[in-house]
């Protein structure tokens, strides 16, 4: 026993003397200098170069960089583009040549010189702050995430493909790609993972989550039929005043809630009432549908495009409001002469033999099923509308307070058992719609990491000679045309660095954040176009195709496109006027 006590003794005896004898002297410590290298890396667009690889060369051969209390060949930018490059050197190589070499894909590599001179020095540390611009070049990543945007953005756009599949085929696609063929050689990497996740707005999808809940949980009041029974009470078979009262009442429930969900509500009972009164439905449906794009773009949360540029550039409701909402009214204005130019004589040659019947007939059919929950739901709502209004004052993100309505109400209306867990979240919550928003974020994430975005940005830029009024005329027009033909959501996540940066660079653009509203137009306007515009256009001539009355493109485009371009006319001398 005394034998294995001595050889145990040994064992820890010269384990501990190899153990310190690799710790360094305070002495040889002292000898050596420590380097900061510290700035970050942008893009010509003087926009954070993120996950760009730094290495160290001293006299042309790498060194190792200390990241984390380790040694490691590279390091990376943050997602801000700043960096901190660490390193020793003896003290008799204090004078020798020190380099950085910065290199990412689809962008030109960069050596970065440095001299002794350039140093600041404290005692044994050495400190300098440099910025390092990158240029951009365009490479086989350019070309393909180009290509798979493209054909994703055609998918989409002609509903080739349901765009849910379709945006996350493109973003899969590219994904793929990165860690597979970008793996072997770097210039393929399009996008990483963890930029792809950054890349996604969670305070759109959240925002989207919370209304959807909401307007889920009013809809089992039957509340929006009930709006359209009174309508038809009101003008007691006046069919164009029925006409202005459902598009006052579309456009008013558009700017505060989904415009999606009201056209989904209304177009059932709009049909039945249209069949009663003896005239086609798209006479009632297509103002209907104009009104729902017009009132939604008079606030943040109204359109799609105005809650993705609202989360993108901080702007508030009522700053949506106060810029956006006369402009609106006119146009709405605009459309009741529109609509009466359209259909006043066929509206005049309607008739119903028994409109207290009728009416006597809808009362039974649209009456609120749930006065209890209807009241809860409608305090809720007016309370998350006021934190709307109010978010800014808070430093709050609007998401925040549709989760916080949606989180009481649905609490309410499981505990009471008004409403089931499983229909609400299986029927209510449109999940598509959310991942479609999350793999397009993706998409445009990816296209804008290889330079795409950035090109088309220049182009504009070249295009407008930097001049204020042609930027505004350009991205209104623009916007509006090509969101008469393509989804309007895609075209404005496509377009918000693009605006972003001509925002920065043409004067006069930051101050009023012209081309914000100028985008905000085009793009919810534009959607009045053509029955592929919106969402709304797609799900109204999706119910009335079901129902039997099928609305062809080009019937479609004769009401919808020329209204389009007296509205964008109109936005075009509002945004001259009074910017």
């Amino acid at each position: 026993m005394n034998k294995k006590y001595v050889w145990l003794a040994l064992s820890v005896l010269l384990f501990s003397s190899s153990v310190f004898s690799q710790q360094p002297h305070a002495s040889e410590e002292k000898t050596g200098n420590t380097f900061f290298i510290s700035g970050t890396a942008l893009d010509t667009h003087n926009e954070p170069v993120k996950e760009a690889r730094i290495r160290l060369l001293v006299n042309g051969r790498h060194q190792k960089l200390m990241a984390e209390h380790k040694l490691k060949d590279e390091i990376e930018t943050s997602s801000l583009g700043t960096y901190q490059a660490e390193f020793n050197l003896p003290s008799g190589q204090i004078k020798t040549d020190i380099q950085l070499e910065v290199s990412k894909t689809s962008f030109r590599k960069i050596t970065v010189g440095f001299t002794k001179n350039d140093f600041a020095q404290k005692g044994h540390n050495f400190y300098i702050v440099r910025n390092i611009e990158m240029p951009r070049i365009l490479g086989p990543a350019f070309y393909i995430s180009t290509i798979v945007f493209i054909l994703a953005y055609i998918l989409i756009s002609f509903e080739l493909l349901h765009r849910t599949l379709a945006a996350m085929l493109g973003a899969t696609i590219m994904l793929i790609i990165t860690y597979t063929f970008g793996t072997i050689n770097p210039d393929y990497r399009i996008i990483s993972f963890e930029r792809a996740m950054g890349a996604i707005d969670m305070n759109v999808v959240f925002l989207l989550m919370g209304m959807m809940i909401i307007v889920g949980i009013l809809k089992h009041t039957g509340v929006f039929q009930w709006c359209a029974y009174k309508s038809f009470q009101i003008a007691r078979g006046k069919v164009m005043i029925l006409s202005m009262v459902l598009m006052t009442f579309t456009a008013i429930s558009s700017a505060f809630l989904d415009n999606v969900t009201t056209m989904l509500l209304l177009t059932p009972v709009t049909i039945e009432i249209a069949i009663a009164l003896g005239i086609s439905p798209l006479m009632l449906l297509m103002p209907e549908i104009l009104a729902s794009n017009i009132g939604g773009t008079a606030t943040l949360i109204g359109d799609p495009p105005n809650i993705m540029i609202g989360s993108y550039t901080g702007l508030t409701f009522m700053q949506f409001v106060n810029n956006l909402a006369l402009v609106c009214v006119i146009s709405m204005v605009v459309l009741f002469v529109h609509t009466k130019l359209f259909y006043g004589k066929k509206y005049a040659r309607a008739k119903i033999d028994d409109i207290d019947g009728f009416i006597a007939k809808l009362r039974e059919e649209c009456r609120i099923t749930d006065k209890t929950l209807l009241g809860y739901g409608l305090l809720v709502l007016g309370m998350v509308i006021a934190l709307f209004i109010t978010h800014g004052y808070w430093h709050m993100e609007v998401s925040i307070a549709a989760l916080f309505g949606a989180g009481i109400l649905f609490t309410y209306s499981i505990l009471t058992k008004r409403v089931n867990l499983l229909e609400l979240v299986e029927k209510d919550i449109e999940w598509t719609t959310l991942l479609f928003f999350m793999f397009l974020f993706i998409l445009v994430g990816a296209v804008e990491e290889t330079g795409l975005l950035a090109l088309i940005a220049d182009y504009v830029l070249d295009l407008s000679k930097g001049n204020l009024t042609m930027a505004i005329c350009l991205i209104l027009w623009v916007s509006a045309i090509m969101s008469a033909f393509v989804d309007n959501i895609p075209f404005t996540a496509t377009m918000l660095p693009i605006t972003a940066y001509l925002t920065q660079v043409i004067p006069g653009a930051a101050e009023s954040n012209v081309l914000w509203w100028a985008l905000a137009l085009g793009a919810c306007f534009g959607g009045n176009g053509t029955m592929i515009g919106a969402s709304a256009n797609v799900v109204t001539v999706g119910i009335a195709e079901a129902a039997g009355y099928p609305i062809k493109f080009i019937s479609f485009m004769k009401v919808a496109f020329i209204y389009m371009i007296i509205s964008v006319a109109i936005a075009n001398a509002w945004l001259l006027i009074f910017f």
